[in-house]
């Protein structure tokens, strides 16, 4: 009695493995599923390409550094905003990360609160942020420029 139990389930068992294609499916017995529409978050116009972005400048860029790092170097900047809580902050690349006259320039872009902050001391409000670049993306490059809205510090590697 116990080998026929375990006999009709592993008889299941491999039956429910068979392809769609095949007529010993189970799954296919009472015919076939219906398309169902596919729900899902994605908006109907498509995600938005990152060129509307809400992100701005820093203020000001207060520290720039270079330190070598495995297969090329980390470029780590420090800014500070105007006011406490700018977040999602990122060096974006400037000419498709390709050095211009020796010169490799990113942008220090920084997202604004969603609501009113305080100012604060300027120790509070520091932003650090890094970016990783190769040794083949550097190329040529001697120097790399990192820009805020106030000014841009440039350093050699």
């Amino acid at each position: 009695m116990i080998f026929r139990i375990f006999g009709a389930i592993a008889l299941g068992v491999v039956l429910s493995g068979c392809s769609g294609g095949v007529s010993l499916n189970p799954f296919n017995w009472f015919g076939p599923k219906t398309d169902e529409e596919l729900v899902t978050l994605e908006p109907r116009d498509g995600f938005p390409d990152g060129q509307d972005s809400y992100r701005g400048p820093i203020q000001q860029v207060t520290q720039l550094a270079i330190e070598r790092a495995s297969g090329g170097y980390l470029v780590r900047a420090v800014g500070l905003p105007p006011r406490l809580g700018y977040w999602e902050a990122e060096l974006v690349p400037q000419n498709d990360e390709e050095p211009v006259n020796g010169v490799m320039t990113y942008d220090f872009v920084v997202a604004p609160p969603p609501w009113a902050t305080r100012q604060s001391r300027p120790q509070a409000r520091q932003i650090t942020v890094a970016h990783y670049v190769s040794d083949v993306q550097l190329g040529s490059a001697s120097r790399i420029r990192v820009v805020g809205a106030n000014n841009s510090l440039t350093t050699r590697r």
